[in-house]
Protein backbone atom coordinates (compact mmCIF):
# COMPACT_ATOMS: atom_id res chain seq x y z
CA UNK A 1 0.00 0.00 0.00
CA UNK A 2 0.82 3.10 -0.45
CA UNK A 3 2.13 5.30 3.10
CA UNK A 4 3.83 8.68 4.16
CA UNK A 5 6.68 7.57 5.96
CA UNK A 6 9.05 9.30 8.43
CA UNK A 7 12.73 7.57 8.99
CA UNK A 8 15.07 10.42 9.20
CA UNK A 9 13.51 12.15 6.21
CA UNK A 10 9.76 12.17 4.79
CA UNK A 11 8.90 10.21 1.82
CA UNK A 12 6.26 8.42 0.30
CA UNK A 13 6.87 4.95 0.49
CA UNK A 14 4.80 2.90 -2.71
CA UNK A 15 5.37 -0.79 -0.97
CA UNK A 16 4.54 -0.81 2.48
CA UNK A 17 3.52 -3.83 4.18
CA UNK A 18 -0.58 -3.68 4.38
CA UNK A 19 -1.16 -3.86 8.31
CA UNK A 20 -3.08 -6.95 9.09
CA UNK A 21 -5.57 -6.22 12.75
CA UNK A 22 -4.36 -8.13 16.03
CA UNK A 23 -7.32 -9.34 18.11
CA UNK A 24 -10.39 -6.72 19.29
CA UNK A 25 -8.86 -4.21 16.32
CA UNK A 26 -10.53 -3.16 12.83
CA UNK A 27 -9.14 -2.58 9.43
CA UNK A 28 -9.75 0.74 8.20
CA UNK A 29 -9.48 2.05 4.60
CA UNK A 30 -8.74 5.71 5.26
CA UNK A 31 -10.41 8.44 2.81
CA UNK A 32 -8.96 11.62 4.04
CA UNK A 33 -6.30 13.14 6.38
CA UNK A 34 -5.60 16.25 7.78
CA UNK A 35 -1.86 16.76 8.23
CA UNK A 36 -1.33 19.11 11.94
CA UNK A 37 1.47 20.99 13.20
CA UNK A 38 2.46 18.13 15.43
CA UNK A 39 2.93 16.01 12.34
CA UNK A 40 5.39 18.94 11.19
CA UNK A 41 7.24 18.51 14.39
CA UNK A 42 7.86 14.81 14.44
CA UNK A 43 9.82 15.67 11.37
CA UNK A 44 12.09 18.01 12.83
CA UNK A 45 13.04 15.07 15.41
CA UNK A 46 9.47 15.48 18.02
CA UNK A 47 9.16 12.40 20.25
CA UNK A 48 11.80 10.48 17.92
CA UNK A 49 9.41 8.92 16.03
CA UNK A 50 9.31 6.43 13.02
CA UNK A 51 6.89 4.89 11.23
CA UNK A 52 3.71 6.26 9.09
CA UNK A 53 3.08 10.19 9.93
CA UNK A 54 -0.58 11.59 10.68
CA UNK A 55 -3.36 11.41 13.65
CA UNK A 56 -6.28 13.28 12.14
CA UNK A 57 -8.49 10.86 10.04
CA UNK A 58 -11.81 9.68 8.69
CA UNK A 59 -12.41 5.91 6.87
CA UNK A 60 -14.23 2.66 7.02
CA UNK A 61 -13.72 -0.57 8.58
CA UNK A 62 -12.98 -2.67 6.33
CA UNK A 63 -12.60 -5.66 8.65
CA UNK A 64 -12.51 -6.80 12.46
CA UNK A 65 -10.71 -9.28 14.08
CA UNK A 66 -13.47 -10.53 17.14
CA UNK A 67 -16.76 -11.65 17.51
CA UNK A 68 -18.18 -7.98 17.35
CA UNK A 69 -18.41 -6.96 13.32
CA UNK A 70 -21.34 -4.08 13.74
CA UNK A 71 -18.50 -1.54 12.59
CA UNK A 72 -17.93 -3.47 9.12
CA UNK A 73 -18.79 -0.77 6.84
CA UNK A 74 -19.32 2.17 8.90
CA UNK A 75 -17.62 5.39 8.46
CA UNK A 76 -15.29 5.89 11.92
CA UNK A 77 -12.96 8.06 13.58
CA UNK A 78 -10.78 7.36 16.18
CA UNK A 79 -9.48 8.45 19.57
CA UNK A 80 -5.23 8.50 19.22
CA UNK A 81 -4.43 7.26 22.04
CA UNK A 82 -5.40 3.51 23.58
CA UNK A 83 -4.10 1.97 26.18
CA UNK A 84 -2.46 -1.34 27.99
CA UNK A 85 -5.70 -2.65 29.00
CA UNK A 86 -4.28 -3.81 32.42
CA UNK A 87 -6.63 -4.16 35.30
CA UNK A 88 -4.22 -3.02 37.13
CA UNK A 89 -4.11 0.37 35.15
CA UNK A 90 -6.23 3.30 36.45
CA UNK A 91 -5.94 5.04 33.51
CA UNK A 92 -7.32 2.29 31.54
CA UNK A 93 -10.12 1.37 33.71
CA UNK A 94 -11.35 5.46 33.12
CA UNK A 95 -10.90 4.96 29.13
CA UNK A 96 -8.37 8.08 29.86
CA UNK A 97 -5.81 5.97 27.43
CA UNK A 98 -3.54 9.19 26.91
CA UNK A 99 -2.34 8.87 30.52
CA UNK A 100 -1.79 5.31 29.91
CA UNK A 101 1.95 5.24 30.79
CA UNK A 102 2.26 2.08 28.11
CA UNK A 103 -0.31 3.59 25.65
CA UNK A 104 0.43 3.65 21.98
CA UNK A 105 -0.62 6.88 20.02
CA UNK A 106 -1.45 7.10 16.79
CA UNK A 107 1.73 8.52 14.11
CA UNK A 108 3.02 9.65 17.63
CA UNK A 109 4.42 6.92 19.76
CA UNK A 110 4.67 3.36 18.91
CA UNK A 111 1.75 3.18 16.56
CA UNK A 112 1.69 4.03 12.57
CA UNK A 113 -0.55 6.34 11.72
CA UNK A 114 -3.38 7.46 9.20
CA UNK A 115 -1.36 8.89 6.72
CA UNK A 116 -1.38 5.41 4.32
CA UNK A 117 -4.23 3.86 2.26
CA UNK A 118 -5.18 1.63 5.15
CA UNK A 119 -4.46 1.33 9.17
CA UNK A 120 -5.78 -0.81 12.23
CA UNK A 121 -6.77 1.02 15.34
CA UNK A 122 -8.55 -1.14 18.53
CA UNK A 123 -12.10 -0.72 18.11
CA UNK A 124 -13.02 0.35 21.80
CA UNK A 125 -11.30 3.88 20.10
CA UNK A 126 -13.27 3.83 17.31
CA UNK A 127 -16.79 6.13 17.13
CA UNK A 128 -18.95 5.69 14.41
CA UNK A 129 -19.88 9.05 12.00
CA UNK A 130 -22.80 10.53 11.62
CA UNK A 131 -24.73 10.05 8.27
CA UNK A 132 -25.09 13.75 7.82
CA UNK A 133 -21.27 14.70 8.81
CA UNK A 134 -19.10 14.88 5.48
CA UNK A 135 -15.78 13.24 5.02
CA UNK A 136 -14.65 17.48 5.46
CA UNK A 137 -16.11 17.83 8.97
CA UNK A 138 -15.09 14.40 10.03
CA UNK A 139 -11.37 15.05 9.44
CA UNK A 140 -11.21 17.36 12.16
CA UNK A 141 -13.32 15.63 15.09
CA UNK A 142 -9.81 15.29 16.82
CA UNK A 143 -8.68 18.83 17.25
CA UNK A 144 -12.39 19.75 17.83
CA UNK A 145 -12.51 16.94 20.90
CA UNK A 146 -9.41 18.73 22.33
CA UNK A 147 -10.76 22.29 22.23
CA UNK A 148 -14.31 20.30 23.88
CA UNK A 149 -11.57 19.15 26.32
CA UNK A 150 -11.87 22.68 28.36
CA UNK A 151 -14.91 22.17 29.03
CA UNK A 152 -14.65 18.71 30.59
CA UNK A 153 -11.71 20.13 32.81
CA UNK A 154 -12.96 23.43 33.56
CA UNK A 155 -16.59 24.94 34.76
CA UNK A 156 -16.72 27.96 33.08
CA UNK A 157 -19.52 30.21 34.47
CA UNK A 158 -22.38 31.76 32.34
CA UNK A 159 -21.23 35.12 32.81
CA UNK A 160 -17.50 34.25 32.31
CA UNK A 161 -15.42 36.63 29.99
CA UNK A 162 -13.36 34.05 27.68
CA UNK A 163 -10.21 35.23 25.75
CA UNK A 164 -9.04 33.08 23.39
CA UNK A 165 -5.18 34.42 22.56
CA UNK A 166 -4.04 33.20 18.74
CA UNK A 167 -5.75 32.58 15.58
CA UNK A 168 -3.91 29.48 14.09
CA UNK A 169 -5.76 25.96 13.75
CA UNK A 170 -5.68 25.59 17.54
CA UNK A 171 -7.00 29.04 18.12
CA UNK A 172 -9.78 29.08 15.76
CA UNK A 173 -11.29 25.80 16.61
CA UNK A 174 -11.02 26.69 20.08
CA UNK A 175 -12.80 29.68 19.99
CA UNK A 176 -15.71 28.32 17.29
CA UNK A 177 -16.03 25.56 20.41
CA UNK A 178 -16.51 28.07 23.14
CA UNK A 179 -18.95 30.07 20.72
CA UNK A 180 -21.05 26.78 20.27
CA UNK A 181 -21.25 25.86 23.89
CA UNK A 182 -22.95 29.85 24.29
CA UNK A 183 -19.79 31.01 26.17
CA UNK A 184 -18.72 35.02 25.46
CA UNK A 185 -15.56 34.61 23.79
CA UNK A 186 -13.44 36.71 22.20
CA UNK A 187 -10.47 35.87 19.39
CA UNK A 188 -7.56 37.58 18.76
CA UNK A 189 -5.51 36.56 16.30
CA UNK A 190 -2.44 38.67 14.09
CA UNK A 191 -4.26 37.64 10.58
CA UNK A 192 -7.49 39.23 9.72
CA UNK A 193 -7.84 36.69 7.00
CA UNK A 194 -7.64 33.85 9.85
CA UNK A 195 -9.98 35.97 12.47
CA UNK A 196 -12.66 36.18 9.57
CA UNK A 197 -13.36 32.18 9.60
CA UNK A 198 -14.67 33.18 13.62
CA UNK A 199 -16.55 36.19 13.24
CA UNK A 200 -18.43 34.78 10.08
CA UNK A 201 -19.53 32.15 12.98
CA UNK A 202 -20.61 34.60 15.67
CA UNK A 203 -16.99 34.97 17.19
CA UNK A 204 -16.24 38.14 18.25
CA UNK A 205 -12.70 38.58 16.79
CA UNK A 206 -9.91 41.53 17.10
CA UNK A 207 -6.74 42.28 15.49
CA UNK A 208 -3.69 41.88 18.03
CA UNK A 209 -2.27 45.31 17.01
CA UNK A 210 -5.52 46.90 17.79
CA UNK A 211 -6.02 45.20 21.14
CA UNK A 212 -6.16 47.26 24.59
CA UNK A 213 -5.06 44.28 26.85
CA UNK A 214 -6.54 44.92 29.92
CA UNK A 215 -6.45 42.35 33.31
CA UNK A 216 -10.22 41.54 33.23
CA UNK A 217 -10.45 38.21 31.54
CA UNK A 218 -11.69 35.15 33.55
CA UNK A 219 -10.69 32.45 31.51
CA UNK A 220 -7.84 33.22 29.01
CA UNK A 221 -7.18 30.20 26.31
CA UNK A 222 -3.16 30.69 25.34
CA UNK A 223 -3.20 28.77 21.88
CA UNK A 224 -0.04 30.93 20.27
CA UNK A 225 2.36 28.46 20.47
CA UNK A 226 4.62 31.04 21.68
CA UNK A 227 6.80 31.87 24.97
CA UNK A 228 5.52 35.49 24.10
CA UNK A 229 2.03 34.45 23.88
CA UNK A 230 2.16 32.70 27.77
CA UNK A 231 3.42 35.68 28.95
CA UNK A 232 0.38 38.00 27.66
CA UNK A 233 -1.76 35.57 28.68
CA UNK A 234 -0.67 35.86 32.26
CA UNK A 235 -1.19 39.96 31.68
CA UNK A 236 -4.51 38.98 30.18
CA UNK A 237 -6.12 37.06 33.65
CA UNK A 238 -7.99 38.55 35.93
CA UNK A 239 -6.87 37.88 39.92
CA UNK A 240 -8.24 34.64 40.84
CA UNK A 241 -8.80 33.70 37.09
CA UNK A 242 -7.96 30.39 34.89
CA UNK A 243 -5.48 30.38 31.74
CA UNK A 244 -5.65 27.71 29.67
CA UNK A 245 -2.42 26.16 27.78
CA UNK A 246 -3.62 24.55 24.86
CA UNK A 247 -0.19 25.03 23.01
CA UNK A 248 3.03 22.74 24.56
CA UNK A 249 5.73 25.70 24.53
CA UNK A 250 9.36 24.77 24.33
CA UNK A 251 11.34 27.56 24.87
CA UNK A 252 14.80 28.11 26.92
CA UNK A 253 13.81 31.60 27.51
CA UNK A 254 13.30 32.53 30.71
CA UNK A 255 9.68 33.18 32.34
CA UNK A 256 8.86 35.63 35.44
CA UNK A 257 6.15 33.39 36.94
CA UNK A 258 5.31 35.74 39.89
CA UNK A 259 1.95 37.06 38.50
CA UNK A 260 0.44 33.52 38.99
CA UNK A 261 1.28 34.00 42.54
CA UNK A 262 0.37 37.42 42.98
CA UNK A 263 -2.71 36.95 41.37
CA UNK A 264 -3.78 33.58 42.26
CA UNK A 265 -4.29 32.27 38.84
CA UNK A 266 -4.63 29.15 38.17
CA UNK A 267 -2.96 27.61 35.48
CA UNK A 268 -4.76 24.66 33.49
CA UNK A 269 -2.86 22.18 31.18
CA UNK A 270 -4.96 20.79 28.64
CA UNK A 271 -4.66 18.14 25.65
CA UNK A 272 -6.96 15.24 23.89
CA UNK A 273 -10.60 15.01 24.36
CA UNK A 274 -13.32 12.79 23.97
CA UNK A 275 -14.83 12.50 20.68
CA UNK A 276 -18.19 11.93 21.86
CA UNK A 277 -19.20 15.71 21.86
CA UNK A 278 -16.79 17.04 19.35
CA UNK A 279 -19.60 14.49 16.87
CA UNK A 280 -22.45 15.97 18.35
CA UNK A 281 -21.67 19.23 17.60
CA UNK A 282 -20.71 18.65 14.01
CA UNK A 283 -24.10 16.38 13.58
CA UNK A 284 -25.65 19.16 15.33
CA UNK A 285 -24.24 21.37 12.41
CA UNK A 286 -22.82 23.92 15.27
CA UNK A 287 -19.34 24.23 13.52
CA UNK A 288 -18.35 24.59 9.75
CA UNK A 289 -14.87 23.94 9.06
CA UNK A 290 -14.99 24.22 5.54
CA UNK A 291 -13.43 27.53 5.87
CA UNK A 292 -10.02 25.68 7.29
CA UNK A 293 -9.27 24.16 4.22
CA UNK A 294 -6.88 25.46 2.26
CA UNK A 295 -6.41 23.05 -0.18
CA UNK A 296 -6.59 18.88 -0.35
CA UNK A 297 -3.81 16.93 -2.01
CA UNK A 298 -3.64 13.11 -3.35
CA UNK A 299 -1.37 10.79 -1.39
CA UNK A 300 0.45 10.84 -4.31
CA UNK A 301 1.70 14.76 -4.03
CA UNK A 302 1.86 13.95 -0.09
CA UNK A 303 5.67 15.77 0.30
CA UNK A 304 4.17 18.85 -1.86
CA UNK A 305 1.18 18.56 0.75
CA UNK A 306 3.89 18.82 3.73
CA UNK A 307 5.44 21.75 2.45
CA UNK A 308 2.26 24.07 1.41
CA UNK A 309 1.51 23.04 5.27
CA UNK A 310 4.59 25.32 6.39
CA UNK A 311 3.15 28.40 4.66
CA UNK A 312 1.76 30.77 7.49
CA UNK A 313 -1.14 31.36 5.09
CA UNK A 314 -2.52 27.89 5.17
CA UNK A 315 -4.99 26.62 7.70
CA UNK A 316 -5.72 23.28 6.84
CA UNK A 317 -3.78 21.12 4.31
CA UNK A 318 -5.85 17.41 3.59
CA UNK A 319 -4.69 14.48 2.20
CA UNK A 320 -7.11 12.26 0.29
CA UNK A 321 -5.99 8.77 0.20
Amino acid sequence: MKAIVFDNELKLDKNYPKPVPQKGEALIRVTLGGICNTDYEITKGYMGYVGILGHEFVGVVEEVNGEDKSLVGKRVVAEISYGCDDPSCEWCAKKNYRHCPNRHTLGIWEKDGCFAEYMTMPTNVLFEVPDNVLDEQAVFVEPLAAACEITEQLHIEPTAKVLVLGDGKLGLTTALTLQAQNFDVLLVGKHQNKLDIAKEQGVKTQLLNTFTPQKIYDVVVEATGTASGFETSMALTKPRGVLVLKSTVASGKELNLAPIVIDEITVLGSRCGQFAPALRLLKNNRINFKPFITKTYSIDDALEAFEANKSKESIKILIKM
